[in-house]
């Protein structure tokens, strides 16, 4: 059973959405109509959207890359730019791919990989339990989703094997969080957008641990900012891998690629 969109329902709803500072009243009111499966249940889902709740966490899931992928509140919303880091994994990657993907979130990046991509292993880690528990709804094999702190719940016996290793790590600096939009700032969880003072700090963890588990040949590929990019492929040159930046004209996604010497 679902609710149907009235004409004078519509009004109704586009009017509070539009009221709340919702772009796209319109679109949202048809997703939240669609969504709702009886008349209270819209009116608490309208409810949470006119007060700031992302849209995505109302609904219960994003489009991301064509899938429709679950997002639980408190969890982080894949952002659309980022699949721009998912073309960028793909074109790297060879048959039969062994995949990670870290700081996985709700596992956007690796669904989006695994629906690419024929027959690749795919590996997803995140320290946030909330984020975990999202992430193995969308990933083919939730058994290969983990909790814990990057490499550190892998298993060893990934090391020097890892073909596409990718990461949207947090890269907000601390200060500049309190300027995010207030559907990020207080829907999302923290850890899931803070890389400390200058952004970096992940970044840094992510690149220092990954040639050690990338097999010859293979690639780190990190999602980050125009400005951040410089200082991210520096610290890709420092690990010894070999490094540049792509980017994004459309979506001005900016990602750097580090790839293992032979």
């Amino acid at each position: 059973m679902s609710v149907s969109l009235s004409p004078s329902l519509e009004f109704v709803l586009v009017t509070r959405l539009r009221a709340a500072g919702c772009v796209f009243a319109e679109d949202e009111a048809r997703l939240i109509v669609s969504a709702a499966r009886t008349s209270d249940e819209l009116s608490s889902m309208l409810d949470r959207r006119v007060a700031g709740v992302p849209l995505e966490h109302v609904l219960g899931w994003a489009e991301f890359c064509g899938l429709r992928i679950a997002v639980d509140p408190r969890v982080f919303v894949p952002r659309r730019r980022t699949a721009f880091l998912v073309e960028q994994a793909a074109a790297l990657a060879p048959p039969n791919a062994v995949v990670v993907d870290l700081c996985c979130g709700s596992g956007a990046v690796g669904a989006a990989l695994a629906d690419a991509l024929d027959r690749i292993e795919l590996y997803a880690v995140d320290i946030d339990p909330a984020a975990v528990r999202c992430a193995r709804r969308n990933v083919p094999d939730p058994g290969r989703v983990f909790e814990g702190d990057l490499y550190a719940p892998l298993p060893t016996s990934l090391t020097g094997r890892v073909d596409i290793l990718v990461a949207n790590a947090p890269y907000v600096p601390t200060e500049a969080i309190r300027l995010m939009p207030p559907e990020a700032r207080l829907h999302e969880p923290r850890v899931s957008l803070d890389g400390g003072a200058d952004g970096l700090d992940i970044q840094r963890r992510v690149t220092a641990g990954a040639r050690s588990r990338l097999a010859p040949g293979g690639h780190l590929l990190i999602e980050t900012s125009e400005k951040q990019a410089p200082h991210t492929a520096g610290a890709f040159a420092d690990a010894g891998l070999t490094t540049w930046v792509e980017s994004s004209d459309e979506t001005g996604a900016t990602v750097v690629v580090g790839t293992n010497p032979r």
